[in-house]
């Protein structure tokens, strides 16, 4: 009896292992409403342990897989068994892979076992069975999920858990994580513990370099081209309740890095190097809103304009219009719009808050401005922004900020605020903006006059005393020697006789200098002009008087310019009457003295210089497909109808339209619809001839005389010439011309008179 008694358990030992892999392919369907395969299923009776082999779980209905791993592995308590209790003292799952699927609404592809398990599905008359897991390992796990609707593909690697478990009698589970970003490089660690009653949390997490790819794939869904990227760490501990986002009590540090948005990967809207927020407590229900530190590190921001729409409105859709597509369908989930619905909630009291930021600064920022809806490009930008700001807190009578800023292509910005924190309509400003060359403006004054400006130096200062939004302001404008250029004819231009108006409007000594008050409050400014109109009045009478002086002042210092610079029209590639004189009464001069040279430097224009020849280029190519003419074809009078032809014309646009590779959707600016419909490479090559032809034609008279030697060529590499025109400066090394040193020195008697002495550290 005891032989076979021994005998059935060993056989019983034997068998049921593949018993047990038996009924779990059998009976899968029935119980679990998945199929489910293994290789080898291993039982010990004795011990409670069971180890499962490459299990694999397919989705309901069908034959894709929902789960596999590599090693399934659990320890059973055998006395509790008998108590109707049921308790895993460690389930261990190695190396699982699953995918996650979410389909329209809010449905995913395991709802079908969340419900087969329910409380409400299960039979209640049933005696209640009780199951503990005391412990849970999942060990190099990878997830991936797929949002179907956007659609989002997400992987999760190197998952790696370890959970204290869950009674049966319990409501709180905890555990510990860490896995890999997508692409592998970045890691996120830490701990959390869940109530699933009261839905209470506590976590601490550590973020490393953390891939926001997933951030990306829902940003597509709310804008119509583009990309991002960007990195995230932090060191984040944070308490609250599922239920309510201002009861987050939250204290860590965030960085994000390399963060990028724009139309290409090269091509950023709005893009830093880091971001860094140190924050010392957040607690919106305790209105406690206190950070150490807001840093901003390498900003930029892109804001351009175009015929129709700006760069904003083009990527998220005129006025948000994809935004607000998203948010208004009921139960559509995105990421981005939840992660911004919940940081609106946070920082909802904020200002009712008892705030307190450290230290709050803005290092090397770079914002830009463009403007494509002009006759030519105009931009503008805050190259090298910074910002700095005392403690900004609410407990402070006032917080100072420091502003400043170079402007490129030239000048200098800066501001000093001193602002109420308990009142933003409450503050003190004054603002200083100088050294800009007005001729930067000649895209608007082309647009509204037809004459650019050559000549000029911008100033602005300001003094602002806001209290209660109720505004008192002064303003100051000088513009320092500006010079009307000669007038530009195209269809497209306004005309206004700017040489007559700078008669009434330029003051004694060359000069427009203009004080301008504002009052009322920051909703409703008015300004007040009285003292642009009195000296408008003033010049009628007075300026006639000192017009022998401004006569004086301008043909000294043309005299100067001419002995000093040669500047080129757009287009231009040979030297016109008055220069040849020029240009060979240097040469005579040094061919008299041979132990004198010139160093001439070029400034060239080139990002001017190819926007025209690409304009003209293009309507060229058009006059010639609507006339059916050939290149040669063209005689002068067709080039200055071409000339003449606007670059908004109705019909050439809508031939860009139609051209090479018209059907990309991000040519936004006539420019690039230009430059697609002609090719970069023509206008490149007839840009590199245009400077041969002018440095040929340039050079010519010294070779003719023998004084080629004495003339030294300098390439410089401004990308913006200060005047607005490519230009060659001349500089003499060793004697300088008679005339030359006549017109210096009376210039210096002119800058020493009354009328300019207390504006010539403007010019300087």
């Amino acid at each position: 009896m005891i032989t076979i008694t021994i005998g059935v358990i060993v056989i019983f030992f034997l068998f049921i292992s593949p018993i047990t892999k038996f009924l779990i392919e059998k009976y899968d369907v029935k119980y679990t409403g998945r199929q489910i395969t293994l290789d080898r299923a291993y039982v010990n009776p004795f011990t409670g342990f069971v180890r499962l082999r490459n299990i694999k779980i397919q989705e309901a209905k069908k034959d894709t897989l929902f789960l596999t791993a590599k090693e399934v592995s659990a320890d059973f308590s055998m006395w509790k068994l008998f108590s109707k209790t049921y308790e895993v003292s460690e389930l261990i799952i190695n190396q699982p892979r699953g995918t996650v699927v979410q389909s329209k609404g809010k449905r995913f592809n395991f709802d079908d076992i969340i419900k087969r398990f329910s409380p409400d599905t299960l039979d209640r008359n049933r005696t209640p069975t009780h199951l503990n897991i005391l412990k849970v390992k999942i060990v190099d796990g990878e997830f991936y999920y797929h949002e179907k609707v956007i659609p989002i593909y997400y992987v999760v690697k190197s998952l790696n858990m370890e959970s204290s478990g869950k009674r049966w009698d319990a409501d709180t589970i905890a555990s510990t994580f860490s896995f890999l970003s997508q692409n592998g490089k970045g890691a996120m660690q830490g701990h959390f513990t869940i109530n699933f009653k009261t839905l209470d949390y506590r976590f601490g997490t550590v973020v490393r370099n953390f891939d926001l790819e997933i951030i990306r794939q829902y940003l597509w869904e709310l804008i119509n081209y583009g990309m991002f990227s960007a990195q995230l760490d932090a060191r984040i501990q944070a308490t609250g309740n599922f239920k309510n986002p201002n009861s987050v009590d939250a204290r860590g540090r965030f960085a994000f890095n390399h963060f990028h948005l724009g139309k290409t990967i090269k091509d950023d809207y709005v893009a830093f190097d880091k971001l860094v927020i140190n924050i010392d407590r957040v607690n919106p229900a305790n209105l406690q809103y206190l950070f150490d530190t807001i840093a901003f590190y390498h900003p930029f921001f892109k804001y351009e304009k175009f015929d129709s729409l700006n760069n904003i409105e083009r990527l998220f859709g005129k006025a948000g219009a994809n935004i607000a597509e998203v948010t208004g369908q009921p139960g559509r989930f995105n990421l981005v719009i939840e992660i911004g619905r919940y940081l609106k909630k946070l920082s909802r009291n904020f200002f009712r808050s008892p705030y307190r930021v450290n230290s709050f600064k803005v290092e090397n920022g770079d914002v830009r401005f463009s403007d494509f809806s002009l006759n030519e490009q105009f931009s503008i930008s805050a190259n090298s922004l910074n910002i700095k700001a005392d403690s900004v807190d609410k407990k402070n009578k006032r917080v100072k900020v420091y502003i400043a800023s170079g402007v490129k292509p030239y000048g200098d910005l800066a501001i000093n605020l001193s602002i109420n924190p308990k009142d933003s309509g409450d503050f003190d400003m004054t603002y200083h903006l100088s050294k800009v060359p007005v001729s930067m403006f000649n895209p608007y004054i082309i647009s509204y006059t037809s004459f650019p400006l050559d000549r000029g130096i911008l100033e602005l200062q300001g003094l602002w005393n806001v209290r209660e939004g109720n505004i008192k302001s002064e303003n100051h404008i000088i513009l320092l020697d500006p010079r009307v250029s000669k007038r530009i004819r195209n269809k497209n231009l306004k005309w206004i006789p700017l040489p007559l108006a700078m008669l009434f409007i330029r003051e004694r000594g060359n000069m427009i200098d203009y004080q301008i008050p504002i009052s009322g409050n920051l909703k409703s400014p008015h300004f007040h002009l009285r003292d642009a109109v009195a000296d408008l009045i003033k010049n009628i009478f007075v300026k006639p008087v000192t017009v022998p002086y401004g006569i004086a002042l301008r043909e000294t210092e043309n005299e100067i310019e001419n002995s000093l610079s040669l500047t080129w029209s757009i287009r231009q590639n040979s030297l016109s009457g008055h220069q040849k004189r020029f240009v060979n009464r240097i040469a005579k001069f040094l061919k008299k003295n041979p132990e004198s040279s010139i160093i001439v430097h070029l400034h060239e224009y080139p990002l001017k210089e190819k926007e025209q020849i690409l304009f003209f280029e293009a309507k060229r190519k058009y006059f010639l497909a609507i006339n059916n003419r050939k290149l040669h074809d063209v005689s002068t009078e067709d080039s200055l109808k071409i000339n003449m032809m606007s670059i908004k014309d109705a019909r050439f646009m809508h031939s860009l339209q139609r051209g090479r590779g018209a059907g990309d959707t991000i040519l936004f600016s006539i420019q690039e619809k230009c430059r697609n419909y002609v090719g970069s490479s023509r206008i490149n090559s007839i840009y590199i001839q245009l400077a041969i032809d002018r440095n040929v034609e340039f050079l010519k008279p010294f070779i003719e005389n023998d004084s080629r030697a004495q003339v030294h060529i300098v390439n410089v590499n401004d990308s913006i010439p200060f005047n607005g025109f490519s230009f060659f400066k001349i500089l003499y090394k060793g004697d300088i011309p008679k005339s030359l040193r006549r017109a210096y020195k009376e210039m210096h008697e002119i800058n020493d008179e009354s009328l300019r002495k207390k504006y010539f550290k403007v010019k300087a």
